[in-house]
């Protein structure tokens, strides 16, 4: 398979593309140079192309889950058995998407291309408590893969800016169509 150097070893330009692929699915569209989106549209094609295979190969379950029984300020509610404060449990049945064995090969493949990514809310930046990891495979399977499925491919534009203030490389603009 030809593929380009991007002028990196194999180790910074499989970061590099992975890192690409990741915020080009998380934020629609990314501003890079012409070589780079090139090689990110070969990935990007892939990866949508295998979740719009796998979009609705899935079963739901009924499970019976415990859940904290929480009071009016959604804070856990405890008891006291033999001295020691406990949560209480309330048992509700829970819907869940159970993959069959070939999404679940898919998400495994998808999950080797795609970084995880933790989004950081805007007020309080430094703190870690209110951090919430994203499931960008589950935005693939639910959101992406559904908009794309009648389509047979060219999932994503490459989109010329202009060139580059320093070294006048062409900035082109990659987004999802």
């Amino acid at each position: 398979m030809e593929y380009r150097k991007l002028g990196r070893t194999s180790s910074q330009r499989k970061a590099l593309l992975r890192n690409q692929v990741t915020q080009l699915i998380l934020h629609d569209s990314i501003i890079t140079t012409q070589a780079r989106a090139e090689e990110v549209q070969k990935q990007v094609e892939k990866v949508i192309t295998l979740a719009i295979r796998e979009k609705d190969n899935y079963e739901t379950v009924t499970i019976k889950a415990k859940v904290p029984r929480k009071d009016k300020d959604g804070k856990r509610i405890k008891e006291e058995q033999n001295g020691k404060k406990v949560t209480v449990y309330d048992e509700v049945d829970k819907e869940i998407k159970k993959d069959k064995p070939s999404r679940l090969h898919a998400r495994r493949q998808i999950l080797k291309v795609l970084y995880p990514v933790t989004e950081v809310p805007a007020e309080k930046p430094g703190q870690k408590r209110n951090t919430k990891k994203v499931d960008l495979v589950a935005k693939l399977f639910d959101e992406i893969a559904p908009k794309y499925a009648d389509r047979k491919g060219g999932y994503t534009r490459i989109v010329k800016i202009g060139p580059r203030k320093g070294d006048a490389a062409m900035r082109v603009m990659i987004e999802l169509v």
